[in-house]
């Protein structure tokens, strides 16, 4: 029940949930990430740690191998808790947790135990958006910045390519409960605590980042920072419909960001469009991502030499 799909699954006797998971945590790695905001990525690089599963499975996920191709090995409380130290003793600014709402409390007391242990950089919650009010508020008694994404305001688009159609409301309701839990907080003009809403502009759905937009503006503005991104990239190999098996054009990159300036949102970040493969990450590989944009700490296949 940890989630909106609410399957009911009895995880801790051995069941597997809509995630694909049980209760056991399974990751695929941890890695120095210096591709987030730069609140996030600092100057250490963001200790970015891929768990496993996902509760909202999206048909375009980049991260698909890890969200539902079931990459990753199971690791124990204590040896995540090692983990998160591992990442700061390599200079991380932070735990950044990817979705890993399936896993909610055992990544909470591992973090906990890290704590007791020396643990002392903050904890970023990286997610779908996809949160029940009951784990946002778990969440909030730790969480130094939620970073969730507001994907869709279409229920037709979210039950086609999550299988959700209720994941707007369950969204909108979510980043509104982060926002009051965690209010931003900056250090002169740097976020050091807060939400930070991320939406992925997708090909031929204009109107659909307007309506985010629009309802970001309206909702969260001054309570939370707005990150746009443009990083989508159709995956090799997989069998998805037109437009979303393109990338964005320069026009619609264009268009996009000028809604930035229509909409007068001046609090936040936004990406420069990708040109080819360069964020699709390959977990099966030691060395996920591209040569210059992480530093692998931990990973399920071993550390490359």
């Amino acid at each position: 029940m940890l989630c909106p799909r609410g399957c009911g699954v009895d995880r801790r006797g051995g069941g597997a949930g809509f995630c694909g998971e049980s209760s056991e945590i399974r990751a695929a790695c941890a890695l120095l990430h210096f591709g987030e905001e730069p609140p996030i990525t600092g100057s250490g690089g963001s200790g970015t740690v891929f768990f496993t599963g996902c509760t909202l499975q999206c048909a375009f996920c980049q991260n698909w191998q890890v969200s539902r191709g079931g990459e990753g090995t199971t690791l124990t409380l204590d040896e995540l808790s090692r983990v998160f130290r591992s990442l700061q003793e390599r200079g991380a600014e932070n735990v950044n947790v990817v979705t890993g709402t399936q896993f909610a409390p055992g990544i909470l007391e591992a973090y906990r135990a890290a704590q007791s242990n020396g643990l002392e950089i903050p904890l970023v919650w990286n997610s779908s958006g996809y949160e029940t009010p009951e784990t946002v508020a778990l969440l909030a008694k730790s969480v130094s910045f939620f970073l969730p994404d507001l994907k869709t305001l279409d229920p037709a688009l979210a039950g086609r390519f999550f299988n959700a159609a209720d994941y707007p409301e369950r969204a909108k309701r979510a980043l509104l409960d982060m926002a009051e839990a965690v209010p931003l907080v900056y250090r002169g003009d740097v976020p050091v605590r807060g939400v930070i809403v991320r939406h992925l502009v997708l090909p031929g759905n204009l109107p659909d980042t307007r309506a985010v937009l629009e309802w970001y503006k309206e909702n969260l503005d001054g309570k939370a920072m707005l990150s746009l991104m443009y990083q989508y990239t159709p995956i090799p190999g997989l069998d998805l419909p037109s437009p979303m098996d393109r990338m964005l054009t320069a026009a619609e990159y264009m268009e996009s960001f000028e809604m930035l300036e229509d909409l007068s949102i001046e609090s936040g970040y936004f990406q420069d469009p990708a040109t080819d493969g360069e964020w699709l990450p390959d977990f099966k590989n030691p060395r996920p991502f591209p040569s210059g944009k992480s530093l692998v700490i931990w990973h399920y296949a071993g550390i490359p030499g």
